[in-house]
């Protein structure tokens, strides 16, 4: 099976001792962390706790929100955090408009990025862009495409800023897989996650686990593997009912859809 990483993201609930430990016991080696729980359980503990558990860490999520008042800080900090904890691509959600218009919104995460880029170097961690579904533009990232994406990148070195690909987000977009092979050096992390529907009134909750909806994974995993991409592939679900179920049966039924869309 290739690399498979359980972002902690799908079981929201589990607590990050927990997340280590269950995917140790299933024989997952891979795991991406977001920052809150690594913060609430201290940056030292957690980097012992997935040493000690013989895990690497494949991202850590999140950095960008570039209009927020300490965006440059916080950013730094958390290319730190990565750094620490071994995690080769910081994920980022570039921001919305924050009261900009979207060109502004636009030139502010490209400005932010080159802020950012010369740490990101220093530290050895990929700024890693991720394009969102447009219908998350006016709030959580302005950068809604692949396309959009890569043009952000193209001023920097692929070690100081790559692209999050995630299936949710780019699915529907008709350039992806045209752009795919462009992107191919830019790819810090690959994600998958399904698009299903009826989408709840909370439309950031609505993803599916791999294979429960509407996403054509066989030519998006080909077509990204065929750029030579080899680290970890992470299933990162956002689903209210999936996340009330025990850790245990979230991970085990996340290990059967990546099994279900990924073959050897």
């Amino acid at each position: 099976m290739t690399e498979f990483s359980f972002n902690q993201a799908t079981a929201k609930y589990w607590p990050l001792v927990d997340v280590v430990k269950g995917c140790a016991a299933a024989g997952v080696r891979h795991v991406g962390l977001w920052r809150e729980p690594v913060a609430e359980y201290g940056l030292e503990r957690s980097v012992a706790l997935v040493q000690d558990a013989g895990l690497s860490v494949s991202s850590l999520c999140r950095g960008g929100f570039f209009g927020a008042p300490d965006w440059l800080d916080d950013n730094r900090r958390a290319l730190d955090e990565a750094a620490a904890l071994g995690a080769p691509a910081l994920v980022l959600v570039c921001g919305g408009l924050f009261d900009r218009p979207l060109a502004d919104a636009r030139a502010r995460v490209a400005s932010g990025l080159g802020a950012l880029a010369p740490h990101a170097l220093d530290l050895g961690v990929t700024l890693a862009v991720e394009p969102m579904h447009p219908m998350f533009c006016a709030d959580r990232s302005v950068v809604s495409t692949l396309a959009g994406a890569l043009a952000l990148c193209e001023p920097f070195p692929p070690e100081a800023v790559g692209i999050t690909l995630d299936t949710y987000h780019v699915w529907w977009d008709e350039r992806v897989l045209e752009l795919i092979p462009l992107a191919g050096p830019r790819i810090a992390s690959f994600q998958l996650a399904d698009w299903v529907i009826p989408l709840p009134a909370d439309v950031l909750v609505g993803r599916g686990l791999p294979g429960a909806g509407h996403v054509d994974f066989a030519p998006l995993v080909d077509a990204v593997l065929a750029t030579g991409y080899d680290r970890p592939i992470e299933v990162e679900v956002f689903n209210a009912e999936l996340w009330e179920r025990p850790g245990e049966e979230i991970l085990r039924d996340t290990i059967a859809a990546y099994r279900s869309v990924i073959h050897d």
